[in-house]
């Protein structure tokens, strides 16, 4: 097989690129491992930023956005029994984000790309990339029962943390930067409406809790549990309690409860590998760069690296000029770290350390209050929460 373009990975990383390469008239071949069922079922995020809507919209795949996305003006912080408001709109000019599943993103990409192209294989497994360093990179998969190869102009690795692509670039090049959390989240679904109009994140006593949603009946809740808790320890009456512990306030408002349909429970961590691009092979996503949920920054990078990506790869295209392929990289690595810098902040502010002392519970209070009563310290969290924007 021949393309300009061979995307590894089906998720709506490589989904996406797929769709901006595609409408620039720029060929490419998906190849994603998992089955279209599977991947149209993997849970993973929903909040998404602003610029994250206006690439979807921008490749003709927000119609069900537009109808069923859950638009959010801002979040609550809660502490000390206080409940406090971070209005987004008012605080950047007028951006928001946007509550909509990361699997109805990919059904939305998917449907799509099957409809007008470009090419998506699934079951195709990419076990190889060959001469990255030359001008026809070689992708090595299988695909129904046989090793097939596709030679490209340019790979692209959208294939997560557990891809072949990142691996695939020399070790006299690569750092690695990372850091664990002492603490991980046990999230759950619940078919019950959410109790509130925004996000709420917490920070109770007994550790942090989040209260986000799917929809208007299904309700994403999250807990603060030492790192090697298994969900069979949490019977549902224990989490229903505890969530409404940690969101209590000194006003008239509770907890809705209802049936938990799915319980899991996510390691916190932290993770950049440097450089994004080695020879014709560009990183993007979590091939790249983990980061902690706290700040809902994971699917929002990807989308970020590919909208760079596409950028770069139009560019050459139509001008012939490689001068933003050159940067790509650096580009991206500066919006990374920024992104690792601030989910790090608001995941050590609002969670409890199991080796903290009284010190630290009093230098976390200290930070909530300084971003509730400082308009510049809540710009601050707003514009990094919606989104800072691209660097071209």
């Amino acid at each position: 097989m021949r393309t300009t373009i061979g995307i590894i990975g089906g998720g709506p990383a490589g989904l996406l690129l797929a769709r901006l390469l595609h409408r620039a008239g720029i060929d490419c071949v998906v190849l994603e491992s998992r089955t279209r069922a599977y991947v149209e079922q993997r849970q993973r995020a929903g909040m998404l930023e602003q610029g994250t809507v206006d690439a979807l919209r921008e490749c003709g795949a927000a119609d069900r956005l537009e109808v069923d996305g859950l638009v959010h003006n801002g979040i609550e912080l809660r502490f000390d029994r206080e409940r406090h408001h971070i209005d987004f709109p008012v605080l950047t000019g007028g951006r928001t984000v946007t509550i909509y599943a990361q699997t109805e993103i990919v059904k939305d990409l998917i449907a799509l790309q099957l409809a007008d192209g470009p090419q998506l294989l699934f079951e195709a497994e990419a076990v190889a990339i060959e001469r990255p360093e030359s001008d026809t990179p070689v992708v090595r998969f299988v695909h129904q029962g046989r090793e097939q190869t596709l030679t490209c102009d340019w790979v692209i690795g959208c294939d997560g943390f557990h891809g072949i692509a990142r691996d695939t670039f020399p070790a006299a090049i690569s750092r690695t930067y990372e850091h664990d959390y002492p603490y991980s989240w046990l999230g759950v679904l619940a078919d019950v409406p959410p109790s509130c109009e925004e996000l709420i994140y917490a920070r109770g006593d007994g550790g942090f809790a989040l209260h986000s949603m799917r929809s208007p009946s299904v309700s994403r809740l999250y807990l603060q549990v030492p790192n090697d808790t298994s969900p069979d320890d949490w019977p549902d009456d224990r989490i229903w309690d505890e969530l409404s512990a940690r969101f209590a306030i000194d006003a008239d408002w509770h907890l809705e409860r209802g049936p938990i349909t799915a319980k899991s429970v996510t390691p916190m961590r932290s993770y950049v590998h440097e450089p994004m691009r080695h020879g014709r092979l560009l990183l993007a996503g979590d091939a790249a760069h983990i980061v902690p949920p706290t700040g809902a920054k994971g699917l929002n990078l990807a989308v970020s690296d590919v909208r760079l990506a596409a950028r770069a790869l139009i560019e050459l295209h139509c001008t012939g000029s490689a001068q933003l392929l050159d940067r790509y990289s650096e580009l991206c690595l500066d919006r990374v770290w920024q992104a690792t810098r601030f989910s790090y902040d608001m995941t050590r502010m609002l969670h409890a350390d199991p080796d903290g002392d009284a010190f630290e519970h009093r230098l976390q209070l200290a930070r909530l209050r300084r971003i509730t009563a400082s308009r510049p310290a809540a710009a601050e969290l707003a514009a990094n929460y919606t989104g800072l924007p691209l660097p071209l």
